[in-house]
């Protein structure tokens, strides 16, 4: 598979790879995983991935918070998108949405941005900063909120995790997915199916 060779090298990169995603696995999903390592490897990881295996990865990674975790991610997400002015809907415009408690609602709220904006989890998450030129940078309130870091991180690491066992969806020989069942279109990220 050629997005596996491409993202993953062989020897020590594969080898740090498959530890990162060993120490998501282990506890509670932010407790085995810095928030500068889980933005660095969001980063390195998300780019490369068609939108089934990212909004599968995302899925999976929501699916391992709890329901409240969830809750407090999906709005920590709508503040931070606010904050930077990025159109992000209160569907019934009482500040809280319900269905944030839903993994693959969060999972294809996540993808649809991912889609229209790659890197626009990242630099919500993140803080909004670049990247320092020393390669440390970025992370902003992601070290402060666990939630955040195991929501990049576990993206990453299930990503990863399907990547290693073969499982690449529906990736052709040129890495290249189908295409998932999130709408495109606008900025607005609040125009999910359900």
């Amino acid at each position: 598979m050629d997005l596996l060779q491409n993202l993953l090298g062989g020897g020590q990169q594969r080898q740090e790879f498959e530890d990162f995603a060993n120490r998501y696995d282990q506890g509670s999903p932010y407790d085995g995983i810095s928030g500068d390592e889980a933005y660095r490897r969001y980063q390195q990881v998300a780019p490369q991935l068609p939108p089934d295996v990212y909004e599968d990865a995302a899925r999976e990674s929501f699916s391992r918070m709890s329901p409240q975790e969830r809750m407090q991610f999906g709005q920590h997400l709508q503040q931070r998108s606010r904050q930077q002015g990025v159109n992000f809907p209160d569907f019934n415009q009482d500040g809280i949405d319900d269905r944030y408690q839903d993994p693959n609602f969060l999972a294809q709220m996540t993808g649809r941005m991912h889609q229209q904006q790659p890197g626009l989890l990242g630099q919500l998450l993140g803080g909004g900063q670049q990247q320092s030129v020393g390669g440390g940078g970025g992370v902003g309130d992601l070290l402060n909120n666990p939630l955040a870091k195991a929501a990049l991180g576990g993206i990453a690491a299930m990503a990863v995790r399907r990547m290693m066992s073969g499982g690449g969806g529906g990736m052709n020989q040129a890495g290249l997915g189908g295409q998932s069942n999130v709408r495109r279109g606008g900025n607005n990220f609040g125009g999910i199916d359900m």
